[in-house]
């Protein structure tokens, strides 16, 4: 029985072997030839994109030029004669519209008076007296009013300069005058200049020591 089945089995191999080397023995669908790739053609699912070049920046643009400088000025107090004087002097410079003005109120400050007299009489005496010991500039108030016959001997913008005079009005033996608050206001003048180039403010600048007690400042264009 063993002998049997040994060559049963031998036959089924012979059988086996001759049907496969004549291709009778079917496996499957043959495995088709893998196509060309294409590698241009090829993206990769997760890959990123590369990140865009930032555009290029303009070339920077030429600095512009400079503003040429110019420089505005409020000069004043002008009033009277220095008025005159300073725009004459002011006209050699051939401002044009650079040059404007405005009027101010101007306080005058304190005066060193005699206090009004009683009539005409003892007005004029008084005056004669002032005259003899020396004081040739008053100035007799004649309005009608509080002040009417008082005598007023000067005007000064400070105490301080009231009190030098003062004291030297009683030097020369006047002992009935006095400071007091002048509560009047004068007109006058400040000068404005404007749109100057360094050559013009250095000649302003030179032009202002001719004016001794004036102030030149320097002030915003806008």
């Amino acid at each position: 029985m063993m002998k049997i089945f040994f060559w049963l089995l031998v036959v089924v191999n012979v059988i086996f072997l001759t049907v496969m080397k004549s291709g009778m023995l079917d496996d499957g669908p043959s495995t088709p030839a893998p196509l060309p790739l294409h590698e241009e053609k090829i993206t990769l699912l997760n890959a990123r994109k590369p990140a865009a070049s930032a555009p290029a920046l303009p070339a920077s643009a030429p600095a512009a030029a400079t503003a040429v400088d110019s420089a505005c000025f409020e000069w004043g107090e002008f009033s009277g004669q220095d008025l005159d004087r300073v725009m004459k002097d002011l006209k050699k410079l051939q401002l044009g519209d650079k040059l404007s003005q405005r009027e101010v109120d101007r306080a005058i400050g304190y005066w060193v008076y005699i206090a009004p007299l009683k009539d005409k009489a003892a007005r004029n005496q008084k005056v004669a007296q002032i005259k003899a010991l020396g004081v040739t500039d008053y100035f007799v108030v004649q309005e009608a009013g509080d002040w009417l016959n008082a005598i007023s001997l000067g005007v000064f913008k400070t105490r301080e300069s009231a009190q030098n005079f003062l004291d030297g009005l009683r030097a020369k033996g006047i002992r009935t005058a006095q400071i007091g608050e002048k509560s009047g206001k004068n007109r006058a003048v400040v000068l404005m200049v404007k749109g100057l180039d360094v050559q013009m403010s250095d000649k302003l600048t030179v032009l202002q020591k001719d004016f001794a007690g004036s102030e030149l400042k320097r002030v915003s264009c806008h």
